[in-house]
């Protein structure tokens, strides 16, 4: 009968193999200020690492400059990496934003529903500096108590777990511009759906399983500004990925390459002006593939 802190303090310090453990001690030395590295997404579950990674730096600060203006008001910031171990070159995508704009994001502070949308899903604390790792474990509890709550809101009264989960991604997803198919929401769940059964649970033991009428209909009238904002937020987050987005060039020609076969140069002039550059890398994929056929 573990309390919700305690399943999510075990679920953090899940181990990683060596080459995902050492790619998050690099990222340490690439942001000033990190504090806490966290690994999620699917290959926490598969350990292909022929995949993209993918990470969320928290640091002491938004970075310097023009570029920690941005950050300030739409977090996170994106990066595409690369990283040789042991003769193998490892490819990640990074997301960073402050450990307060995590915590604070992580509570429900705010209309975004990014974090805790994420965070209730399985994750690692690869790395934690001094002091940090308890407020990590700290806010993804939140992450969880967060998400519990518009689940237990937006879900059907005495609902299963698995019931008011389906409901919340079900949710989530439409409140977001996603590219996965319809039904993803349950492909979440299915793969380790007594953890979910688990985290609910104890949310029940600590606030109890009924949701009264008066504080359901008030969480359900908190989630409409959510549903509102949630494809107008992430559209201005691409819109800023568009010119913020370090390594742009190289993640777009990995892509290109492992979807298409064709290989792409990456050139300074193609590294600093990715935008400009894909209507011409376009053109040599089509002319490519034309061939090909």
């Amino acid at each position: 009968m573990s309390s919700l802190r305690d399943l999510v303090a075990a679920e953090l310090s899940t181990p990683t193999p060596a080459p995902i453990t050492a790619f998050a001690e690099r990222l340490t030395t690439i942001f000033p200020g990190a504090q806490a590295v966290l690994f999620y997404g699917s290959i926490l579950r598969t350990g292909d690492l022929s995949g993209v990674l993918d990470y969320y730096v928290l640091t002491e600060r938004p970075p310097a400059g023009w570029r920690g203006l941005f950050t300030r008001i739409l977090w996170p910031d994106v990066s595409y990496h690369e990283f040789e171990h042991e003769g193998r070159v490892l490819r990640a995508k990074v997301a960073s934003m402050t450990l307060n704009q995590f915590r604070r994001a992580a509570s429900g502070g705010g209309h975004d529903t990014t974090i805790w949308a994420r965070f209730v899903q399985p994750c690692a604390l690869i790395w934690a500096g001094e002091g940090a790792r308890e407020t990590v474990i700290d806010a993804v509890t939140d992450a969880c108590r967060t998400a519990a709550r518009y689940a237990r809101a937006l879900g059907p009264v005495d609902g299963t777990p698995r019931d008011l989960w389906t409901a919340l991604f079900r949710e989530t997803y439409k409140a977001e511009l996603r590219v996965e198919k319809a039904g993803r929401e349950v492909s979440i769940l299915t793969f380790d759906p007594q953890r979910y059964d688990h985290v609910m649970e104890a949310v029940w033991r600590d606030e109890g399983r009924a949701m009264d009428e008066a504080e359901r209909a008030r969480v359900r009238r908190d989630w409409r500004p959510r549903k509102l904002l949630g494809k107008p937020l992430n559209a201005a987050r691409l819109m800023k990925a568009s010119f913020t987005f370090q390594g742009a060039a190289r993640y777009a020609a990995w892509k290109i390459e492992r979807h298409t076969g064709v290989p792409i140069e990456v050139t300074p002039w193609r590294e600093r002006h990715p935008i400009l550059a894909a209507p011409a890398v376009l053109l040599k994929v089509w002319k490519s593939r034309r061939r090909a056929a």
